[in-house]
C-alpha cells in the first residue's frame, strides 16, 4: 500500500491551526490520508495522551497574574516545569485567557479552559497546571489591590480592605514578603492554637515554673512566635518594623477583610 501524498500547503495549514511541529503534522496527515479534520483529531488525541503522562510532574515555575478594576479583582497562578516555558508566548497567552475567564465569570469558568490546557501540554511538552484562581468583589467602600513581585512574577497577592488604595497596596506587598496564613487571631482554628500550646508546655525550661507563671510565658511565646509568624495583624510591618501590621492599620482606621497569596514556586 503506497503512502498518501501530503502537500507542503496542507502541512502549513495544519501547523497554523494546531501549533504542532512540522513533522508531527506531516505524520498526522499521512495517517489521516490527507484529511485535515482527521489529522487535527489525531494530533489532539496525541496531545491528551502526552498530558496524561505528564500530569504527575512537579510544577515549580510559572506565572502569577492579577487584574483589578474598581469593584472586582482577580488573581490566578499557572504552574509549569521550567523557567523558559514560563516565558513562552503560548504559555503566557493561556495564562491571560485563564485570568480573563476567572475575572469575567468567576473561578468556576477556569474549568472551561481544560481542553486548551491539555492541548498546550501536548504542544509544549511540560505539565501545566492552574494552581490557583480567586476573585474578590468590593462593596461598601472597600478597596481592592494586587501586587505581583517582579521580575519573576511567581508570587502574587490580592487584598480586599477598608483602607486607602495606597495602604492596601502596601499591605499586598507585605503579604507577598511575609506570607501570613490568617488575617487576625480570630481566624486561627482553636485546635491549631491548642496544639501549639501543648508543644510549648512540654519545653524543659518551663517544667519548674509555677502554673500561673508558666501560663504567662506560654502566652507570650505564642504571641512572639506562632502568632507573629502566621497572623497578618501580629507580623512586624515590613515597611516599618518598629510596629506590627495591626498597629499600622489602626493608625489609619483600616482593616484587611480578605487576602489571597499564590506562589508557584512552593
Amino acid at each position: 500500500m503506497s503512502t498518501p501524498t501530503v502537500s507542503a500547503s496542507q502541512v502549513k495549514e495544519l501547523r497554523e491551526q494546531t501549533g504542532a511541529g512540522m513533522m508531527e503534522c506531516k505524520r498526522a496527515l499521512v495517517e489521516a490520508e490527507g484529511d485535515l479534520e482527521e489529522a487535527r483529531r489525531i494530533l489532539r488525541e496525541r496531545g491528551l495522551a502526552a498530558a496524561g503522562k505528564r500530569a504527575g510532574r512537579e510544577t515549580t515555575e510559572g506565572k502569577v497574574l492579577a487584574r483589578v478594576e474598581t469593584n472586582r479583582g482577580t488573581l490566578i497562578a499557572i504552574g509549569c516545569e521550567t523557567e523558559p516555558v514560563s516565558m513562552n508566548e503560548e504559555f503566557l497567552a493561556f495564562a491571560r485567557n485563564v485570568l480573563a475567564a476567572a475575572h469575567d465569570r468567576g473561578s468556576v469558568a477556569v474549568d472551561d479552559l481544560e481542553p486548551e490546557r491539555l492541548e498546550l501540554i501536548g504542544k509544549i511538552g511540560e505539565n501545566i497546571v492552574v494552581t490557583g484562581s480567586e476573585r474578590f468583589e468590593a462593596e461598601n467602600g472597600e478597596v481592592l489591590s494586587a501586587y505581583v513581585h517582579p521580575p519573576a512574577e511567581k508570587i502574587g497577592v490580592l487584598v480586599k480592605a477598608k483602607a486607602t488604595p495606597e495602604l492596601a497596596k502596601l499591605v499586598a506587598m507585605h503579604i507577598a514578603f511575609a506570607n501570613p496564613r490568617f488575617a487576625t487571631r480570630d481566624e486561627v482554628p482553636e485546635d491549631e492554637i491548642a496544639a501549639e500550646r501543648q508543644i510549648l508546655e512540654k519545653l524543659p525550661d518551663l517544667a519548674s515554673k509555677p502554673d500561673h507563671i508558666r501560663a504567662q510565658i506560654i502566652e507570650g511565646r505564642l504571641a512572639k512566635g506562632f502568632f507573629a509568624d502566621a497572623v497578618l495583624a501580629d507580623q512586624a510591618w515590613v515597611h516599618n518594623p518598629d510596629m506590627n501590621v495591626g498597629q499600622a492599620l489602626a493608625e489609619h482606621d483600616a482593616e484587611v477583610r480578605e487576602f489571597v497569596r499564590y506562589n508557584v514556586g512552593e
